[in-house]
């Protein structure tokens, strides 16, 4: 290993154990892999690398995107879904655990955010569900797991940078249309578990509706749902680009929150704006440093480095797709989504591409074990932020949630040996070549 590479290692690891945010420990250790090489001048390098990382028209989709789902969230919308989710899976046995999922699913495509799920579904239906006697640190977990499947759903702000990660060689739209089925699937899984354990804790008797009720509640969650059929069914049918969908949803959050729902107020609008460009800032700060670090692998040799060397323990597709899985589970336990795939993808691509692996599918896998990363510690921003809203610990919810990622792990195995599920609705729609 060379001294560039050995130097930037080692500096990541050491600013990171030292709990620096990641993007300024991407960016300083960047730095000094760039003195260590020696021919250029470190940190006018590293700023044209930031630079020239996020100059991409694509990009400008994710900002817009974030606007969006902060509109939907401030509008009044989770509490409509909500509404809807229980009228559709509220009567069984346990029922408010699948709303507390199908909601999640709901607003998570709507928002494409995790932290933004937990948020505004978890602070209504967690106090909701321990108030009708469910476990705290049951409710937790529920919203905690079910809140990463908006990242599967699109529109996905990962999938994005997936696709920038990828070079062009996977389009936004295709990854958007490969991400519907695993996400209904790690749904699914997460009400299975849910369901083993409302029944066998006896919790929740269920609740019904008259037909005329549930119309009522369809109706008013109706003007939410079709902003996933807007954004996803424009860009099927050609009328706009991802990043000109993005555009569109800003602007049918602000009539939605602003005229239909009324929830949002004018005033409210700069401390919107404001959140939103908070928001960006950090996205695009971790994407530019990202692109750095990733250029000083690369021209290091470490993708090929790492490719030769995993491809050389064995060539047992099945093995290598295993431990693939478990080094970016790994992986997503210490590093944020944006990072781990734009420094990621371009090592374990290549051996999924040799594998047998179609881009697409081989991006579904790695943001489902990201999305894994997102509930554990010590990063784990929706397992602490779950917890404070649940106002428990922790260790309390971690003895909790093993059997939804056990749900989890499992969906993920599925869709790694079952590459149908993410490449069929691509397939149908003609994005695979």
């Amino acid at each position: 290993m060379d001294a560039p590479v050995i130097v930037l290692v080692i500096s990541f690891v050491v600013l990171l154990a030292l709990n620096v945010p990641v993007a300024f420990c991407m960016g300083i250790s960047t730095v000094l892999a760039f003195l260590a090489m020696g021919d250029l001048p470190a940190f006018v390098a590293v700023a044209h690398k930031i630079a020239t990382g996020i100059d991409s028209f694509a990009l400008l989709a994710i900002p817009f995107f974030i606007l969006s789902g902060q509109l939907m969230g401030q509008g009044g919308i989770a509490r409509r879904l909500i509404d809807f989710a229980n009228t559709l899976v509220g009567r069984f046995r346990g029922g408010l655990a699948f709303v507390n999922v199908v909601t999640c699913m709901f607003f998570g495509a709507i928002s494409g955010s995790a932290t933004a799920a937990v948020s505004s579904v978890g602070g209504f239906m967690i106090p909701l569900m321990n108030k009708m006697g469910y476990d705290r640190d049951f409710n937790a977990s529920v919203t905690i797991t079910a809140a990463t499947t908006g990242l599967l759903i699109p529109p996905s702000n990962v999938m994005i940078v997936y696709s920038l990660a990828t070079g062009g060689a996977v389009s936004i739209a295709a990854i958007f249309m490969a991400g519907f089925l695993p996400g209904v699937l790690v749904g699914l899984g997460l009400i299975l578990v849910s369901a083993v354990i409302s029944v066998r804790h006896s919790y929740g008797k269920g609740e019904t509706f008259a037909f005329r009720e549930g119309v009522t509640r369809f109706l008013r969650a109706v003007p939410a749902l079709l902003l996933v059929f807007i954004v996803i069914g424009g860009i099927l049918l050609g009328w706009f680009t991802p990043t000109e969908a993005s555009a569109v949803a800003v602007l049918y959050a602000f009539f939605l929150a602003v005229v239909i729902y009324r929830e949002v107020k004018i005033k409210d609008l700069p401390r919107i704006l404001l959140q939103c460009g908070i928001t960006t800032s950090v996205v695009f700060l971790l994407i530019g440093t990202s692109m750095a670090m990733s250029w000083v692998l690369a021209s290091e040799n470490v993708p090929q480095d790492i490719s030769a060397y995993l491809v050389g323990l064995t060539d047992n597709k099945v093995v290598l797709l295993l431990l693939i899985n478990a080094i970016l589970l790994a992986v997503g336990t210490f590093m944020d989504m944006t990072p781990a795939i734009l420094i990621f993808t371009p090592i374990f691509l290549p051996i999924a591409e040799r594998l047998g692996l179609h881009p697409l599918h081989f991006g579904i896998i790695m943001i489902m074990n990201l999305c894994i990363g997102l509930c554990t510690p010590p990063v784990g921003t929706c397992l602490f932020l779950g917890c404070g809203i649940a106002e428990t610990t922790v260790t309390r919810v971690l003895r909790h949630i093993v059997p939804f990622f056990v749900a989890m792990i499992v969906s993920l195995l599925i869709c790694t040996f079952v590459p149908q599920l993410s490449m069929w609705i691509p397939d149908l729609f003609g994005f695979v070549r």
